[in-house]
């Protein structure tokens, strides 16, 4: 049988829910050792990904100057509240709110030639596997280049 997604994906997949904040993200992508992760729902259907760059959208410079702007209309010219703005500084970002919806996917009998293809041409890093509109694994470069390196043939 030729190699496919079902034969070299990572079956224990690490997933979050929808509504985890910015920081529990954060925390699960660094205490893994990983660079982004699936957004699923209850019943582990494929809702998105946030990656690390997801994550550092909301602290780019465009936003944090937008932030001021709206902060000095509020103010008026007047001081604003320490607990206000620390308020304002936290980020209340969830995974839904930062997470790529449109996910390119694979299936478990998806061959590794395509699946490698799919990385290429979309500049992915991993590729959910689904059965039934349901994740069982994903597949990683780091995954395609072991199994280059046992022999597997592309």
């Amino acid at each position: 049988m030729a190699d496919s997604a079902a034969t070299i994906m990572t079956r224990e997949v690490v997933s979050i829910g929808p509504d985890a904040r910015v920081s529990e993200v954060a925390a699960l992508l660094s205490q893994k050792g990983i660079s982004a992760v699936p957004v699923l729902d209850a019943a582990g259907k494929l809702l998105g990904m946030v990656s690390e760059g997801d994550l550092m959208k909301p602290f780019g410079a465009k936003n944090q100057a937008r932030r001021e702007w709206w902060l000095g209309m509020l103010a008026e010219g007047e001081r604003l509240a320490p607990e206000f703005l620390d308020y304002v500084s936290e980020d209340h970002h969830t995974a839904k709110d930062l997470m790529t919806r449109a996910v390119i996917t694979a299936d478990e009998s998806t061959p590794l030639p395509e699946i490698a293809d799919l990385l290429t041409k979309n500049h992915i890093k991993r590729v959910p596997v689904l059965r039934d509109d349901v994740v069982v694994g994903i597949v990683s470069r780091a995954d395609i280049v072991r199994a280059l390196a046992r022999g597997a043939a592309l």
